[in-house]
């Protein structure tokens, strides 16, 4: 049966149980307003363990003062009723106050992966996306954590972290999640009017355009961005935040395709800031 906690005492209490049992613990940490790909993300966790929890935390740290905190969409009802219906066992929701009591002044930083991409333009996010995490796994204790793919850097972000400090817990990274049009799944997609939504198609659109041009040989990281830049150029509510090839561990630029590498986009539509990406072995 599902349970809704909103104390770091009682989830501990509750997960301490289960850990006494010898009971393996999955954790999918979110901002709430689940939609299909949160759902994939609880349902391989529901494979892989014995027990779920679900985190629903909109968390101010990781927001610039310019982005969208206050607006940014919740529905704890219909979140309930997704985790009841995909048999989570517990929902963590806890207050601000909760998790950042008076004094709070510990951050978790990080150099690297954290600093390119999305880091350019949103400077504080990873601080705020890397402590909260790192808080909430000390507080759930998971064997395993999802993330997806769509936030690649974040997902490349958080096993540097549980890597850096010898975290026992296995980052496991989840498919992108698409609607039938081919935009990825996102919380933010709400933001999008009509007109905006149509537009939004020039995201998957040209990442599935890059990946044809992988596919087919295409090796230099600057000739491949161009192509994707020329194509997003073509839509004109889109205006181009990035479009990089980087190396998908270190987060890094790369000059030509090797290894395992992330091509990677974030773009305008509108004032809504989106994201897309393939992650491509060469």
């Amino acid at each position: 049966m599902l349970k809704t906690v909103n104390t770091i005492k009682e989830a501990r209490s509750i997960i301490n149980e289960w850990k006494n049992k010898g009971l393996t613990v999955g954790f999918v940490p979110t901002m709430g307003f689940l939609h299909e790909g949160h759902i994939s993300l609880i349902k391989k966790a529901k494979e892989q363990n014995d027990k779920v929890v679900v985190s629903i935390f909109v968390n101010p740290m990781q927001f610039s003062p310019n982005e969208d905190l206050e607006k940014y969409p919740r529905d704890f009802e219909a979140d309930t009723k997704i985790c009841e219906k995909n048999n989570v066992d517990m929902i963590f929701y806890p207050s601000c106050e909760e998790m950042y009591p008076d004094g709070f002044c510990s951050f978790v930083d990080m150099t690297g992966p954290s600093k390119e991409l999305c880091g350019k333009s949103r400077p504080i996010h990873f601080r705020g996306v890397c402590t909260v995490v790192n808080k909430l796994f000390n507080i759930v204790m998971p064997d395993r954590a999802y993330f997806g793919q769509k936030d690649a850097q974040q997902l490349s972000v958080i096993k540097r972290m549980v890597k850096d400090l010898n975290m026992p817990i296995e980052i496991v990274g989840c498919p992108i999640i698409r609607e039938s049009d081919g935009l990825a799944k996102s919380s933010r997609n709400k933001y999008l009017s009509e007109s905006e939504r149509k537009a939004a198609l020039i995201l998957s659109q040209t990442v599935f355009m890059g990946q044809k041009a992988v596919e087919n040989g295409e090796r230099d990281a600057k000739t491949l961005c161009d192509i994707m830049k020329r194509n997003i150029e073509t839509e004109p509510m889109a205006k181009i935040d990035y479009v990089e090839a980087v190396d998908f561990d270190t987060v890094q630029k790369i000059d030509t395709l090797k290894g395992t590498v992330l091509v990677a986009i974030a773009v305008y539509i509108g004032n809504t800031r989106l994201i897309d990406n393939f992650i491509y072995t060469v």
